[in-house]
């Protein structure tokens, strides 16, 4: 006779080893990699790789024009069909990201350098300074984004690197709020206190457990930033504050085509549509590593 087994009773908790009926493994989450976090990466790696080598994505020249190719149509000759002087339009975007990128990352830089660099000495110091520096920062806030910036490159001059400097002053703010927060919650916490307890310095605490501590959300805030900076430096260059023709910088390239709008839709969509997903693709990998800072 085989030995019977006994199934276990209701509402009692298993013994180690023993195996439930209809148990199932669980699969973990954290080696699961999902599309929808390869594609933005993809889409930042392919823009950078125009940058880097535009030579290898296209043949023609980001200036040269051919008359009797003048408003073509996508096709497999001119992936994004040509514009009024007969310019690949698909060549002018590979070029462009060049401008756009090195403008964002320009602004990017300036914003968290000059924020961040406030947002701690404020958060750190407090007292009179820390009153003094947000009331600034306060002023930065109210004046609306766009019309900072133009303001700012007003005073600068036109082109790429002004226009990137301004929209990066523009972002000041931002980086100092946040950055000022994530000092003052973790100058709160019990090591601080041990580290200034044990004989540390100020400014060894700050570099060495303050600092490194509060920076996962402004890196987060920078990547979003990349984005954001990209989109308004496109705005001031389809504005005319930016690079001056024939540039192929991608918010000049959708200000030339707005009069072919109703026969030439590729010259304003195509190029849009590549700032669109740069932008998408950035927040979303900023919501990536919020994400990851918090877990």
């Amino acid at each position: 006779m085989l030995p019977q087994v006994a199934e276990p009773v209701p509402g009692t908790p298993a013994l180690p080893g023993s195996a439930t009926p209809h148990a199932q493994p669980r699969r973990r989450r954290g080696g699961r990699i999902r599309v929808t976090e390869v594609i933005p990466w993809l889409v930042i790696a392919i823009v950078v790789a125009w940058a880097a080598l535009p030579g290898l994505f296209t043949s023609y020249g980001p200036t040269a024009g051919d008359a009797a190719a003048a408003l073509q149509g996508p096709s497999g000759e001119h992936l994004f069909g040509t514009d009024a002087t007969g310019r690949d339009m698909f060549t002018r975007v590979v070029y462009g990201s060049v401008h756009s990128l090195s403008g964002a990352l320009v602004a990017v830089s300036v914003g968290l350098v000059l924020g961040t660099g406030i947002g701690v000495i404020a958060g750190s110091v407090g007292g009179f300074v820390d009153d003094v520096l947000m009331r600034v920062v306060d002023v930065l806030l109210a004046v609306p984004t766009l019309l900072l910036s133009l303001s700012v490159i007003i005073l600068l001059g036109f082109g790429t690197v002004q226009a990137a400097v301004a929209v990066g002053i523009a972002s000041v703010a931002a980086f100092a709020r946040l950055s000022r927060s994530e000092v003052v919650r973790v100058r709160r916490s019990d090591y601080v206190e041990a580290a200034f307890a044990s004989g540390g310095t100020f400014f060894n605490v700050v570099r060495r457990h303050v600092l490194p501590n509060s920076l996962t959300a402004v890196i987060a805030l920078a990547a979003l930033q990349f984005g954001t900076a990209i989109l308004a430096i496109s705005t001031l260059g389809f504005l005319g504050y930016g690079a001056p023709p024939p540039t192929p910088e991608w918010g000049l390239m959708i200000a030339e085509g707005r009069n072919y709008v109703a026969t030439a839709w590729w010259l304003t969509t195509l190029p849009g549509l590549v700032v669109v997903a740069v932008v998408l693709s950035a927040n979303r990998i900023s919501a990536d590593i919020a994400r990851r800072g918090r877990a």
